[in-house]
């Protein structure tokens, strides 16, 4: 039960699409990442995400519009919905995302960018 600073924990990594977990709220994860350009088209059947922008501009595709959401922004993706995050002009963009445990990265898509577990910081 100690305070956690956002910023400082996102200082501890430079990987892009690695999520690092820095809490746990009942079957929830509180994860942290980087990420920069285009991501992977994938749904999650079963789990909702939510998406807070940290630092930067995050622009979320669905398949029929693409939502921008900017520094101190959320979004939430409700289940079963196809997505796929990116960032442009070579912009970083820092990201704390609120999702259940069984939450697979790329749900059932397997991509060069999927990681199967998230290192805790």
């Amino acid at each position: 039960m100690k305070p956690i600073n956002i910023k400082d924990k996102h200082a501890l990594f430079s990987k892009q699409w690695h999520p690092h977990r820095i809490a746990t709220v009942d079957n929830m994860q509180v994860i942290l990442a980087k990420i920069k350009g285009e991501f992977v088209w994938h749904s999650h059947e079963d789990e909702d995400e939510l998406f807070q922008v940290i630092k930067g501009t995050l622009y979320m595709q669905f398949r029929d519009r693409t939502e921008v959401v900017n520094e101190g922004g959320l979004i939430v993706v409700p289940k079963g919905v196809e997505h796929n995050p990116s960032t442009k002009n070579d912009e970083e963009v820092h990201l704390l995302l609120f999702e259940k445990l069984s939450t697979a990265h790329t749900g059932k898509v397997q991509a060069e960018l999927t990681q199967t577990e998230y290192p805790e910081i």
